[in-house]
């Protein structure tokens, strides 16, 4: 007789519960401290695994690192061809940030979340199936500029918090022997409030006014992908491209002015009147094309080097038809793996996957007529755990030194440490056993 593994249907509940859950949660905070998510719909997030994540935020044409575990690459749904046995894989992300800007002191701040949680399995031999929550972007900033106007000392205050998610749905298929082809369907949600205050200091008797301007996101998008792979003597080069539809998802807006007062303490009080109060059921955000190329050269089980290219059209990005002024996007990502050998017995650390990459951005941001770019340095460890005949577990660490804008022109430069952590679980929930 053929008896289903029962206890998969409890994870696969527990998974989407946890799903969730999970997004209200993510919504519900500030992630980050980075006055440059300002802009736009803020920082954008890449594919969020820290084996990704070490080396260099490398994705298109990834498939498998290894073959005694998949990987979720989400950023391309041809590679769910390459899900051999179920996966889960779930992480969160600290953040060590450093402001720092000429003639005012650092600011530091801590920030630690989840970062993504995803599942993956192959439907066939020529097919596999990933679904997940996956950070898109994030909203946090606290930005004071004092001016004088006439005689009085202002205060304008700056603040914002929230960010989107994605949840996603994804099929790849392969097509003969080299060809693989994919596709997210990706519904997009979140929060972005932003605030700005005008405070009069020097006197507390002048009444101080805010806006606050809430939008409240939610709409679906589509991605897709392709890999090809194909062998040079003993090493594997897979070709890979993804990339996303120009799309309008709708926003809930409101708009709030309120008037209010500080105590000589410095304290806030209620709002003591509301002169404006605007809310708008659609409005649409127009999310433009973006585009990713990647190369990689591996052999199985021993190392792996790769490169991608990535663009956003940025330019065509714009609120209830008006245009935001942002710039078009491009990025490189460099990164590889080495696995001194992965059957090794005596030595627990040959079995271990070393990674190092880098990471290029020219972001849509402009400001004080200057590219605001983003570089950084990357390296992990993929560290196998205790596994059986037919699971394998693995810890995946990494860690992102890097810098954002710079120090001239009065700019703001973010100095950075990301540290991700990973569980990947490669399990046979879907295994048929066999009775006699």
């Amino acid at each position: 007789m053929k008896l289903l593994n029962l206890p998969m249907y409890k994870k696969i509940i527990g998974l989407v519960s946890l799903f969730v859950w999970l997004g209200v949660q993510t919504n519900a905070q500030i992630t980050i401290q980075s006055p440059y998510s300002k802009f736009g719909i803020g920082n954008l997030k890449a594919q969020p695994s820290a084996q990704t994540r070490a080396i260099g935020g490398l994705a298109t044409a990834i498939g498998s690192l290894t073959t005694y575990s998949s990987v979720i690459n989400m950023q391309n749904p041809a590679s769910y061809v390459g899900l051999y046995s179920t996966t889960v894989d779930v992480g969160a992300i600290a953040n060590f940030t450093t402001l720092a800007q000429n003639g005012h002191p650092a600011e530091k701040s801590f920030t630690g979340n989840f970062s993504h949680l995803a599942l993956g399995f192959n439907t066939s031999k020529k097919s596999g199936l990933s679904f997940g929550l996956v950070p898109y972007s994030e909203l946090g900033y606290d930005i004071k500029n004092s001016i004088k106007i006439d005689t009085m000392n202002v205060d304008q205050i700056y603040r914002g918090e929230g960010g989107l998610s994605k949840a996603y749905m994804g099929f790849g298929h392969r097509i003969g022997e080299k060809l693989s082809v994919g596709l997210n369907v990706e519904y997009v949600f979140g929060n972005l409030l932003s605030t700005k205050s005008v405070e009069f200091p020097a006197d507390r008797n002048v009444i101080s006014s805010r806006m606050q301007q809430k939008n409240s996101v939610g709409g679906l998008t589509l991605s897709y992908g392709a890999q090809y792979a194909t062998k040079w003597r003993k090493t594997t080069v897979t070709f890979g491209y993804s990339g996303s539809m120009p799309t309008n998802i709708n926003s809930k807006s409101t708009e709030i002015l309120t008037q209010y007062a500080r105590d000589s303490g410095g304290n806030e009080s209620s709002a003591l009147d509301t002169l404006q109060n605007i809310q708008k059921d659609k409005v649409a955000f127009k999310i433009p094309m973006t585009h990713n190329f990647g190369v990689v050269f591996h052999q199985d089980n021993k190392w792996m080097l790769g490169a991608d290219l990535r663009t956003g059209n940025w330019s065509k990005y714009s609120v209830g038809g008006q245009n935001q002024g942002l710039q078009d996007s491009w990025g490189l990502s460099l990164g590889g793996q080495i696995i001194p050998d992965i059957t090794s017995i005596g030595s627990y650390f040959n079995r271990v996957e070393y990674r190092a990459g880098f990471m290029y951005d020219k972001t849509y941001v402009r400001f004080n007529n200057q590219d605001i770019k983003q570089m950084a340095f990357t390296v992990g460890l993929g560290l196998p755990l205790a596994s059986n005949r037919f699971s394998f577990y693995k810890m995946n660490i990494a860690a992102e030194f890097g810098n954002k804008g710079s120090l001239t022109n009065n700019l703001i430069k973010e100095n950075y440490v990301n540290i991700h952590f990973g569980i990947t679980l490669n399990d046979t929930w879907f295994r048929r056993y066999k009775f006699d």
